[in-house]
């Protein structure tokens, strides 16, 4: 059907092509809006989602008008280009879903520095090997070999050391709070 030639009802109920201009872009959204919004809707299972990709959708037909106009189903072209849309929406959130990062809770000043206090008076209770063997070893992550090596002792005797040292903080720790 050529672009300038669009299907009238006859009075007898009967179509025949008449030539009545162009087909023009604002009668061609009033007469699709509605229903592609409700299929969208139904689609999408929300109001909002399917009002976003029906405005985007009849955004794309718009920026295309005169190749879509030309087209013998524009509403066709219409839809399709909606539902590509809410695929697209689709596999993004999927995608969106797996590599998102967890949300941390926002740090409170105060309390890391309480905690920060809590821990600092509790190492001071720790013999200085105590507290070199489990800085070496929890905080800056040498292994009990390196750590022996550092501060000249043998490697069993450090993870005795760190493994004394975390229990007095465990217990510390357990009863400041």
């Amino acid at each position: 059907m050529d672009a300038h030639l669009r299907s009238v009802p006859a009075p007898q109920g009967e179509g025949v092509a008449m030539p009545v201009g162009p087909l023009d872009f604002e009668d061609f959204f009033h007469e699709h809006h509605a229903r592609l919004f409700a299929a969208l809707c139904l689609v999408t299972g929300s109001r909002q989602e399917a009002e976003d990709i029906a405005q985007d959708a009849f955004l794309r037909i718009w920026e295309r008008w005169e190749r879509v106009a030309a087209m013998e189903e524009p509403t066709g072209f219409l839809f399709r280009t909606a539902m590509n849309l809410f695929r697209r929406r689709y596999r993004r959130s999927k995608l969106a879903r797996r590599i998102s990062l967890p949300m941390r809770e926002p740090d409170d000043a105060f309390a890391t520095v309480d905690g920060h206090d809590q821990l600092v008076r509790a190492m001071r209770g720790l013999t200085p090997k105590q507290r070199a063997a489990v800085v070496l070893t929890a905080i800056l992550g040498f292994s009990s070999e390196e750590a022996g090596r550092i501060l000249g002792i043998r490697d069993s005797t450090v993870r005795v050391l760190a493994r004394d040292a975390r229990g007095a903080l465990r217990t510390k720790l357990a009863d400041s709070t």
